[in-house]
């Protein structure tokens, strides 16, 4: 492959952890403590909205079937939709459905996507009403041909940004904030395609890690603040993979590489890799609830194991805050790891005083409460000999 073009010094520098003595949990978080306060934006909303997990694959005559397994490990990620989209003779073919991914796709449907590019979604409601239109990939035409594109992030500016689209007439199939990404693409004003993209990203703000596909085209471009993990490898047919957290690349047998890099652009095509400086920011924004919750313990997100953090958590959990007990028992599955440290860290015997049920899904991230409250009660059900 051609060789890959350097990136910008301030990006091509690694992320390094801070700590400072005020605060144990800067021991495992990224300190922001040399950006100016008044830069910080605040939403009125008192929930994470940002959890969906994409996939990229160039290069691989499996491509749909790879895609497919790799949304299977990132299932945690999104559990309302799922869909997949490959390129086949130059023409994009694409499946969504909604439900888990092995609802979605059987052998049947998978054979209706042959070809070597494809990328995948797995959706949970982040903007947007929970109905099928919204689940993506999102594929469209335009004058220079066709595109398709899967979001993982929160658009916060995608009020104005399709106010301003639809003064002009355009015309809104879908009420998720990807779709204006579609709209700024085929409205730029640039060529050739890549350059179109970052037109479009430039006009967005929040939280972005994106894969695009044409008909020839792989793209990944992840936000300047990095709010959203986005990570590349590569399978030993040299196929390239783009996915939202390492477990997705671990079930289909990719080598890790590295992360995209916050404001990077990368393009895979018959000429190899390119890298493009989308915009630098010298201070990453990432997002602590990935480690906390949404990632699995297998991954490493942001440079680091998911797992270790975890434990970290409960270690510093029990320092600054011990009490006197007997046992201590996790809230399965993402308090488990947190769960282990503390016991460790306080001496005090780790038990399993709930137990779940792996046929309910994550129910954090149902569309309601309401379902929520309900999913809880089916998910978990208390070990009393334990209690």
């Amino acid at each position: 492959m051609a060789a890959t073009q350097t990136l910008s010094s301030s990006l091509a520098k690694p992320l390094f952890l801070t700590s400072s003595s005020k605060n144990p949990i800067s021991d495992i978080v990224l300190s922001n403590k040399n950006h100016p306060q008044d830069e910080v934006v605040f939403i009125n909303d008192d929930k994470p909205r940002e959890e969906c997990g994409v996939v990229g694959i160039y290069g691989d005559s499996e491509a749909s079937r790879l895609c497919y397994l790799a949304l299977r490990a990132l299932q945690h990620r999104g559990q309302e939709g799922a869909g997949i989209v490959t390129v086949n003779n130059n023409v994009l073919q694409s499946i969504t459905g909604a439900g888990l991914v092995s609802d979605v796709f059987n052998e049947t449907k998978l054979d209706q996507l042959p070809g070597s590019l494809a990328i995948g979604h797995v959706r949970y409601s982040t903007a947007g009403q929970s109905m099928l239109k919204n689940v993506q990939p999102f594929v469209a035409g335009y004058r220079f041909g066709s595109v398709g594109v899967a979001h993982n992030g929160n658009l916060v500016n995608y009020r104005t940004l399709r106010a301003k689209l639809e003064e002009k007439g355009s015309i809104f199939n879908t009420t998720s904030d990807t779709e204006v990404v579609l709209h700024l693409i085929a409205t730029s004003k640039h060529r050739p395609f890549i350059l179109r993209i970052v037109d479009a990203c430039e006009k967005l703000e929040g939280a972005y890690s994106i894969v695009f596909v044409t008909e020839d085209k792989l793209v990944a471009v992840r936000d300047p603040f990095g709010f959203r993990p986005l990570v590349m490898g590569r399978r030993s047919n040299g196929a390239v993979v783009f996915a939202s957290e390492t477990c997705a690349l671990d079930l289909i047998e990719a080598t890790y590489e590295r992360e995209v890099f916050p404001g990077e652009v990368i393009v895979v095509d018959n000429n190899g890799i390119q890298s493009l400086c989308l915009m630098a920011h010298p201070q990453p924004k990432q997002c602590i609830f990935e480690h906390i919750y949404f990632a699995l313990p297998n991954s490493v997100v942001f440079g680091r194991s998911v797992y270790e953090s975890r434990r970290r958590f409960g270690e510093v959990l029990a320092t600054e805050s011990p009490v006197d007990c007997d046992v201590v028992i996790a809230v399965p599955d993402s308090g488990v790891v947190a769960a282990l440290g503390y016991a460790a860290k306080a001496g005090v015997p780790f038990q399993q005083g709930l137990i779940r049920s792996h046929y309910v899904g994550r129910t954090f991230i149902e569309p309601s409460q309401k379902i929520r409250d309900f999913g809880v009660k089916l998910k978990l059900s208390p070990v009393r000999a334990v209690l």
